[in-house]
């Protein structure tokens, strides 16, 4: 069977600040990041599908993304729950849309947990393969399924 690549890129602007960094990053500061999800699939053949010839709806994979990730982080301050100061969590008002995580807000920790919350929310006809978070216009990183499973697994 055939199988074919497809491409979503997303936008959104986001702050974090990344604690103990000994750069500048360890400031609030924030990026206009450029998302690119790619997908695996095969064509619907299903005569007289809306999806003929898809491996799936773009408007699909825009709803997923946009709700699962873009959708939460766009225009937030994101930090990492266990290093924010106690009383920034309680500043919602001041800061608007505040975005606690269990993790350092790098852009590398950021995709693999997007990776999660796309493989999770993806329908089975299609598997996330990549994923690339654009931080600045000269710097990326990569999430690539190829990298991240095991001949054990499913």
């Amino acid at each position: 069977m055939k199988r074919i690549r497809i491409t979503k890129e997303f936008g959104f602007e986001m702050a974090h600040a990344l604690k103990n960094h000994e750069g500048p990053c360890k400031n609030i500061h924030g990026h206009s990041y450029h998302l690119s999800v790619t997908v695996l699939g095969s064509l619907n053949t299903e005569e007289g599908s809306s999806e003929q010839g898809m491996v799936m709806d773009f408007g699909e994979l825009k709803n997923i993304v946009n709700g699962r990730i873009v959708n939460w982080l766009d225009h937030a301050l994101v930090l990492n729950e266990e290093d924010a100061p106690l009383h920034l969590k309680d500043q919602s008002l001041f800061f608007g849309k505040l975005v606690m995580v269990s993790y350092q807000p790098t852009c590398e920790n950021l995709l693999l947990d997007f990776s999660e919350k796309l493989r999770e929310s993806l329908p089975n006809k299609v598997k996330l393969i990549r994923l690339l978070l654009r931080e600045t216009p000269s710097s990326y990183a990569e999430w690539c399924a190829e990298d991240n499973e095991y001949p054990n697994r499913a």
